[in-house]
């Protein structure tokens, strides 16, 4: 399972994410997408977890908070279509 976290504030860094999810377990792998055009962040990442009881918490216990001035927004992941 992946962990979709939206609504990151532009100033975030991957190692910033990594923290904050590393309270909830072991990161095996965190995403922040850039925009291809820009280079830019574009306010998402991905976050996966070694154990999915780890992921479940994560995203339980930081659904709307607010993190660097912004009410992040984390749930599952959906595959693309």
């Amino acid at each position: 399972m992946t962990i979709y976290v939206g609504n990151l504030s532009f100033d975030a860094e991957q190692d910033d994410i990594i923290g904050v999810f590393s309270t909830y377990g072991k990161v095996k792998n965190c995403k922040l997408p850039l925009d291809r055009e820009t280079g830019r962040k574009r306010g998402f990442a991905f976050v996966e977890m070694e154990s999915a009881d780890d992921e479940q918490k994560a995203i339980e216990d930081l659904q709307d908070v607010e993190w660097m001035g912004r009410a992040i927004r984390v749930s599952k992941a959906t595959p693309r279509k």
